[in-house]
């Protein structure tokens, strides 16, 4: 049984039980469903554990590399320009769009699901007590005056930058310092990917113990909000793939019909599999064989955007990071709203490649937003779904930003004409 698979009969078990337990109002069933509350506490703690040294290692691993990528010329830098220009325009779009739908939500449900045993307290805690804090002193908190303090305290948007910093001055070290470095930071995060891989063989079992006790206390209102979050992020998804397609035609002057003939075994094939890797002969077919790029474009852009590039972040991060908010009662305020919008850009490359993985990453802009971790539980619980939708968006976000690619190469640029296209085809009939 696929791990999906798994993971959503690990859901459905626990949202039925949750919701037979509420319906029957019985305290020992309802004790029994809290007693299993610890076991999903524990996976949780088990997630958190890795976040620090598996995003520092993967971020400076990433960065620091990236001088690899710079030997490659100009078509290097114009493809990296392009990944974070289509994430930041994708995001620039999803962050008002997924305010304006959770600020509409509680018309929808007028009465948030319970919380289990502890929930309550935990939400409180991140929301009171604490100064109030602006625009400046938010800004001026992005540069920690002590790196290990910061990871220390949970102050993971500073740490981050910090790693940024330091990543990109190993990537300027000597050739021999630079090798060692990456060699330990290579080797930790290699470690931390394989005890990552344990813990989400246990998701199964993590988001039953989860789930069940959120149904029995919740009960359909659970129901009704997970719902609400599984179409929310399906339809963004769709939203979109159809907004790459009139977005094309008019930067790179790829008609709609040839563009959409070329993406679709590949979005199929993501679809089925629920992975982009897979995906990734047919996209170099649809690429070579529809679109007629350069095959230097497509042997360089294609693979690179396939391991590393996630066009559903900006629909991902801020739909999972304002439907937990809403969940736990956290309010969020422009600070938060502007540390989502960053984490949409830049933090998905740093993505580990196993399954579940971008969850992971999302730990750290959960504690830099103050929202419980427990909430990425949910997010995993309710995910089978919603994966399917984002990884035909990663698919064809990864054919779109090879196309603007191959647009900007300066050899090729005829090659994206219509009237190329056209004929191109027009001879292999």
């Amino acid at each position: 049984m696929k791990e999906s698979t798994q993971v959503l009969v690990g859901l459905t078990a626990g949202l039925a039980g949750g919701i037979v337990i509420a319906a029957t109002h019985n305290p020992p069933l309802l004790s029994a469903a809290d007693a299993v509350t610890p076991v999903g506490t524990l996976w949780v703690n088990a997630i958190r554990m890795t976040v620090i040294p598996l995003v520092v290692s993967l971020v400076i691993t990433g960065v620091a590399s990236a001088s690899d990528i710079k030997a490659v010329g100009q078509l290097g830098g114009r493809t990296l320009a392009v990944f974070i220009g289509m994430l930041t325009v994708a995001t620039l779009i999803m962050m008002p769009l997924a305010i304006a739908l959770f600020a509409w939500l509680p018309h929808l449900i007028a009465v948030r699901p319970s919380l289990p045993p502890g929930a309550v307290e935990a939400a409180q805690s991140l929301t009171s007590g604490a100064p109030s804090v602006n625009f400046s002193s938010w800004l001026t908190s992005l540069i920690p005056t002590n790196p290990v303090n910061a990871a220390a305290n949970g102050a993971m948007l500073p740490l981050i930058l910090f790693t940024l910093l330091l990543a990109l001055a190993i990537a300027k070290c000597p050739t021999v310092a630079r090798t060692t470095l990456l060699g330990f930071f290579s080797a930790l995060s290699q470690a931390m990917l394989v005890l990552v891989r344990w813990i989400v063989r246990l998701a199964p079992i993590g988001v039953f113990c989860l789930v069940l006790p959120l149904g029995a206390h919740g009960g359909v209102g659970f129901a009704g909000a997970v719902g609400f979050y599984i179409i929310a992020y399906s339809a963004a998804s769709v939203l979109f793939v159809l907004l790459l397609y009139p977005a094309l035609a008019v930067v790179a002057r790829v008609p709609v019909r040839v563009f959409a003939r070329a993406a679709l075994p590949g979005q199929l094939i993501a679809f089925s599999s629920s992975s982009s890797i897979a995906s990734l002969p047919a996209l170099v077919e649809g690429a070579e064989q529809e679109l007629k790029l350069p095959k230097e474009v497509i042997g360089f852009v294609l693979p690179l955007a396939v391991s590393m590039f996630k066009f559903a972040g900006p629909m991902a991060w801020p739909i999972g990071s304002l439907f937990v908010a809403w969940f736990y009662g956290v309010e969020l305020h422009m600070p938060q709203y502007l540390t989502i919008a960053f984490a949409a850009i830049f933090l998905g490359f740093a993505g580990p490649g196993v399954p579940r993985g971008a969850f992971l990453v999302l730990a750290p802009l959960f504690l830099a937003i103050g929202l419980p971790l427990e909430g990425i539980g949910i997010l995993i619980a309710v995910d089978a779904i919603p994966d399917l939708f984002a990884t035909v968006t990663n698919a064809t976000g990864d054919l779109a930003a090879t196309v603007l690619v191959a647009r900007l190469y300066p050899q090729q640029t005829d090659s994206l004409s219509p009237t190329a296209i056209t004929t191109s085809r027009e001879l292999t009939v």
